[in-house]
Formats: structure tokens, sequence, C-alpha cells
């Protein structure tokens, strides 16, 4: 064994031992299970419908199931192959957002949204495509429900420093004047859909968007982010992940954007394990002067409920030919067998004891060009065409319990050389007792004074409360 292959050893196992220590750690009990030990609950995966008579029954001994809400979660993810959004993607949107069936929450991944060269690696960072994304997001959103979109503030964050109170329409920030984001209180007040939170690293990108009715009945509170590049030398963020963490009445939930390693040579697949663990390692939530006694998880296994997925670039272990057989077969079943990130799914691997769904698609990469429905390479291959075997490199995996999956698909989208992929999802969430506050009394002194931009796109300031125009 080489040293490099050692390396590979070494992190794997590390990652391991990272994983369950963590999961140890912060793995809190399922609402309707509060009085086992938390040991006991660890790795147990229970159907989440065995709880639902607890969780609506208000009259329960159990203080903790006293009342829960069901919502419907939609997560995306997709590698737009550096390509700027254009106005004909709308008809595309409308598909991968599966917009018969709106959800409550959208949560979309975007990797790629700027060509991965030196310029855009190492340069300062641009907002222009994350905010070009975020108009259309909102425009295919708001316009599907006959509601007006009037072009709100939704610029994405350029600093980690940030936190969000939505109770009683309250907004607080740590971060510059210009690095607000999409406020439920100035949007259109007609919108169907409001941005919760919008964060960009390079290429990495994601936008989480909630229905307008549903920011104001619920308490959502403490939405963070928190971004880790490590890409190029461990640390430049042509890979790595963008993260947002929120907290709707008492549950906690927890977004993964990311983007690791390409290759589909020996040690590729131990390079992404090293960047998984590395995520799980640096993406900290930190603390703020106004967080108060306010419970809220520090690291990623310490929410209640957790999505990751992007373009996790897991191969096939399998000859190229062969593949290709089984595609043309649509033996989706035969083809998992070989399928790295199921690998990693089971005992021992760098995401054991996550979920996905049943993979009932085609591999989503890596298709020949744009516009084009036939993967690269082959035989025979076009002259100058890059041999790949395709693969299901785009994901949507979760943790935690409470959480029911309703859908797994890809859309058809040719834009990019990556196919679009969603997952609907349903989850409870703990509703706050009956007179608990709503709206966190902090110390002026702590907080710096907020700052918001109006449609007219001048700055307002020492606004403790903006009302929408």
């Amino acid at each position: 064994m080489d040293k490099k292959d050692r390396n590979l050893t070494t992190s794997h196992r590390f990652s391991r031992l990272f994983s369950r220590k963590y999961r140890k750690k912060y793995k809190r009990s399922d609402l309707c299970n509060s009085k086992e030990p938390s040991g006991e609950l660890e790795d147990k995966y229970k159907d989440e419908d065995d709880c639902t008579d607890d969780l609506h029954d208000t009259s329960s001994e159990e203080e903790s199931c006293t009342s829960s809400d069901m919502l419907r979660v939609f997560v995306g993810t997709w590698n737009v192959a550096g390509r700027s959004p254009v106005d004909s993607l709308a008809v595309d949107l409308d598909e991968w957002l599966n917009l018969k069936e709106a959800a409550d929450l959208y949560v979309l991944g975007f990797q790629e949204i700027v060509p991965l060269i030196t310029k855009t690696v190492i340069g300062s960072e641009d907002t222009t495509e994350a905010t070009n994304w975020n108009l259309l997001i909102g425009q295919t959103l708001n316009d599907r429900h006959g509601n007006p979109w009037l072009t709100p503030m939704v610029n994405p964050m350029a600093s980690e420093n940030y936190q969000c109170d939505f109770q009683e329409r309250v907004f607080v920030t740590d971060a510059e004047p210009d690095q607000v984001i999409g406020q439920p209180n100035i949007q259109d007040s007609s919108s169907a859909y409001k941005i919760i939170a919008s964060k960009k690293m390079v290429g990495v990108f994601l936008s989480v968007w909630m229905k307008s009715a549903l920011v104001k009945k619920y308490c959502i509170s403490n939405v963070k982010v928190s971004s880790v590049a490590c890409g190029i030398m461990g640390y430049l963020g042509n890979k790595g992940s963008v993260a947002v963490s929120m907290t709707i009445e008492g549950t906690n939930l927890c977004f993964i954007a990311a983007h690791l390693a390409s290759g589909e040579k020996k040690g590729d697949e131990g390079r992404r394990n090293y960047q998984v663990s590395e995520i799980f390692r640096r993406t900290t939530f930190s603390r703020m002067p106004h967080d108060g006694d306010r419970h809220h998880p520090l690291t990623i296994l310490g929410h209640d409920r957790i999505f990751w997925f992007g373009d996790l670039n897991y191969r096939l272990y399998l000859e190229d030919n062969l593949a290709r057989q089984l595609i043309e077969e649509k033996n989706w079943t035969a083809l998992q067998e070989f399928d790295q990130l199921k690998k990693e799914l089971e005992e021992g691997g760098v995401f054991e004891g996550w979920k996905e769904g049943n993979i009932e698609f085609a591999p989503t990469y890596k298709y020949s060009t744009f516009n084009c429905n036939r993967y690269s390479g082959g035989f025979p291959g076009k002259a100058g065409e890059k041999q790949r075997t395709p693969a299901w490199c785009d994901r949507i995996l979760w943790y935690g319990e409470g959480v029911k999956q309703l859908s797994y698909f890809r859309s058809e989208s040719k834009f990019s050389d990556h196919r679009p992929v969603s997952a609907l999802f349903s989850t409870h969430i703990e509703l706050l007792k009956l007179g608990s506050p709503r709206l966190i009394l902090v110390p002026s002194s702590s907080i710096p004074p907020m700052s918001y931009c109006d449609h007219t796109g001048e700055m307002q300031a020492d606004v403790k409360s903006p009302q929408p125009h």
C-alpha cells in the first residue's frame, strides 16, 4: 500500500469515528420517545408514522408531544455547469420544482453556478449569478400561483455571521448593510413565497424559500449559514459545502448543499469521503450575543432533521460497457449494487445511519453536450469527447426521525451536462406551547443598528420593524 492509499484509509477511518462520535453526542430523542435513553435511540430508525397519533394528541402526558404540524419540504440539487440562467429556463424550473404539488418549503442547492476557473475560485466573491438565480426562482414560484413578483432584494449573503429572527417580524443581523438578504418583512406582501436564506461560495449556492402564510404562522428563528471550502489544497472553494441552519417552532433543521471531489480513478472515492468528514468537522453555527438561553445546534448532527444533497460525485464500481448495458435495460436495481454512495450508507461508511430513497431513474451524469440526451463517451465516441461512465452523481440524503420521503426523481432539463434531481418530504415540526414567547427580548446594546434595502434600492437604517411595501 503506497503512502497516498494509507492516507485515504486513515481519513476514511477518521470520518467513521467522527461521524459516530458526533451522532452519539448530539442525537436527540424522538419527540414521542422522550422517556427512552438517548443511547438506545442512536441507531434506531422506525417508520415515522408510528408516532403520528401521539404527535397530534394534545392531551398526551408527554409535554414534548403536545402538538405538531406536518411540513412539506422540497429539496432539489442541480449542477448547472457554469451556465447563467436565462428566461427560457422558467419551463425547466417549473418541471424541476414540481409545482403541481406545491411544497411549504423549497430548499434548492446548485453547483457550478459559475465556471470553476482560477478567476472565480481565488478571486473575490461575485454574487451576480446567485442573484439572477434567485430572481428566476422567485418569479417561477410566485407566478405559478398567480402572485405578482416585484423583484424584492434577493442578494445572497457574503458573510457567515448573520442570524434572522422572524418572530414578530423582527430581523436581526450582524452583517454589513449591503449583505442583508431576503427579509420576509420587506418583500412584496402579496408574494406566495418569500426567501428565507441565500448563500453562495464560489460555485456552490443554496437558496431557501417558504410559503408566505407559514412565515406569518410559525415562529422561525436562528437562521444561520456556514460554508466549508475543501477543494484545491484542502481550503479553496472549488469544492465544499454551504449549510443553512434554522429553527421552525421547536424543531431544528439543517440543509447542506455540497459539491465533492470528482473523478472515477482509484483514490477519488477516498477524497470524497475525506471531504465529507471535513464538512462534518468544520461546519459550525456560532452562537450570537442575542441568542440568550435559547438552544440552537452548533454542528450539523446536533439538528433534529438534516438534509444533505448536491453533486456528491460518487461513481460506479463497474466497467463502462457493462454500466451502459444495465442502463439500456433500465435495470436500476442491478446498477445500484455497484454504486459507491450506497456502500457509504452502510455500516462503516461515512454516511452510516443516513437514508436515501429508492433510485428509480437513470444516472444523472455525464451527458455529452448541452441540449443532448446522449451520455458522454461510450463506443463509438465522438472525437475529443470525455470518456465518462454514467453515474448517479446528484443525490439527496437525510438523517433524523420524523421524516418521510414522498418522491425522488430526476427532471429532464438539457440545460447542463447533469440532470436536476429533487425529493419531496413530509416532516413533523413540534409547535411551541400556547403562550410561549414569540419575541426574544435582547439588550439593545448587543445588537448593531439594523439596515435593509427597500424596493427603490435606498438604504434604510435603525429600523426596528420595517413594514411591507
